[in-house]
């Protein structure tokens, strides 16, 4: 149709820029990765990661857009295994996606 009119948008028309939930897990990621990408992750690595990220994103914005946010990237936390830090981050960076 010409005038677009009963057409689907393209989702990143709609959403040029990533959620604050999966730009909070993107940088998880990158912070996870400031560090030896081999070293085994831990509980404490991750949720470091995750603070630095939710206060690189969040610091700004209101207390409830906040809370939000950060329960959104937390519930799409990978489970934490035996892994390395960099084989996690690419994990965090998946669910990112998935936001």
């Amino acid at each position: 149709m010409p005038n677009g009119i009963g057409t689907i948008p393209n989702p990143t028309s709609v959403l040029p820029e990533p959620s604050y939930a999966a730009q909070i897990l993107t940088v998880a990621a990158r912070v996870l990765c400031l560090g030896s990408s081999v070293a085994p992750v831990t509980p404490w690595s991750v949720h470091d990661a995750l603070t630095t990220g939710e206060k690189a994103i969040t610091a700004t914005l209101p207390d409830a857009v906040r809370a939000d946010a950060s329960a959104r990237a937390r519930a799409m936390l990978p489970q934490i295994a035996r892994t390395s830090c960099g084989e996690y981050a690419v994990r965090l960076a998946d669910a990112a996606r998935d936001l």
